[in-house]
């Protein structure tokens, strides 16, 4: 009857054993598995020209969703254009920022900028006479 007893006593305490092991595993790999969630960005695009120059067109987009802007008498686009600061989740992944311009002369420059966060990530600049044409591609999941 003792041994019975040991061997009860035994089976509990390796019972207790596994469901314990088993508990801490599964709450250290959840820890791991907590990847890096979306988060939302402080976004700006900002287009420039030296003087004499005047912008054509912008145009932007954010995922899929596209916005471009013509220099017309009724809505001219003055130097520098900037988009304002929005928001922008990285789930969107892609931003892109295309720009052209007339340029006046051989030493005039075209620069467009994209902030993320405050902080110039992309700039882009093209210099000559001439129409000159711009363009930013950026993905929140390339490293």
């Amino acid at each position: 009857m003792k041994q019975f007893y040991n061997s009860k006593s035994l089976l509990r305490l390796s019972f207790l054993f596994v469901l314990l092991f088993s508990v801490i595993t599964i709450v250290n790999s959840c820890k791991k598995d907590d990847d890096e969630e979306f988060q939302d960005h402080v976004v700006q695009f900002e287009v420039k020209t030296t003087s004499g120059g005047e912008i054509i067109s912008v145009v932007t987009q954010v995922g899929t969703t596209q916005n471009t802007i013509y220099n017309t008498p009724q809505s001219p686009v003055t130097s520098p254009w900037t988009s304002g600061e929005f928001f922008v989740n990285s789930s969107q992944a892609q931003l892109n920022l295309d720009a052209n311009a007339s340029m006046p002369d051989d030493n005039s420059e075209l620069t467009i900028n994209l902030y993320i966060d405050g902080e110039v990530v992309r700039t882009v600049k093209k210099k000559g006479k001439g129409v000159l044409v711009a363009s930013i591609d950026y993905s929140f999941l390339e490293p």
